[in-house]
């Protein structure tokens, strides 16, 4: 990944990558094994919070655009613009034309980024139900993971069929040969982090 680094940085190649996927499915704590022994100068980790009221009058990709990379960096976005395509139609936090949408548009805009130079990696990690269970109970008797446990979270199993409905809708449209899913299946975290990283390489 170092390595990968300094070939970014001599050939100011731009990078992106995008972790998707379920709660609980190791995102978070697989983009901290992928940067921990990388150049802090050269890598950001995005996660963006709720959309400010500026925020929902702009184009939807505004906010992800402003944290691109620049020449040599590498972004790597814990939940990315896929937010639209999973967790707000299932919540009701967008409409149907916002996601309908979304849908036509993604795969121009990531053509896009990919045929001006940017790496583009996209991520899903793929948990079972009863696994995302365990990580939640742990979540809520572990004094240290308490803090990931969200309200969105506590409503995740019980609304398991409808990310599953809009999990594949999103897979299926949005898998294209510049931009392709990889699906990490992430039961086994261990695994899974060195399936991600080893994607990551690949994609070099």
């Amino acid at each position: 990944l170092i390595q990968m680094q300094k070939y970014l940085e001599t050939t100011n190649r731009r990078m992106v990558i995008l972790f998707e996927g379920r709660d609980a499915s190791g995102k978070g704590g697989t983009i901290r094994r992928v940067t921990r022994y990388m150049n802090e100068k050269h890598y950001r980790i995005v996660a963006l919070g709720k959309p400010t009221e500026e925020q929902k009058t702009q184009w939807f990709f505004q906010k992800y655009v402003n944290n691109l990379p620049s020449g040599g960096e590498v972004v790597l976005f814990d939940r990315s613009w896929y937010n639209r395509a999973m967790v707000e139609p299932v919540f009701g936090f967008c409409s149907d034309e916002e996601y309908k949408n979304f849908m036509k548009g993604v795969t121009g805009f990531e053509k896009d980024l990919v045929r001006q130079g940017t790496i583009l990696v996209k991520l899903y990690f793929s948990v079972t139900k009863e696994e995302q269970d365990l990580r939640f109970t742990r979540r809520k008797t572990d004094p240290l993971r308490q803090w990931k446990l969200s309200e969105v979270d506590v409503q995740a199993q019980e609304r398991w069929d409808d990310f599953t409905k809009v999990k594949y809708e999103m897979l299926r449209k949005t898998h294209t040969s510049s931009a392709p899913w990889t699906i990490i299946r992430s039961n086994d975290k261990h695994q899974a982090r060195l399936n991600a990283m080893k994607t990551i390489l690949n994609s070099v």
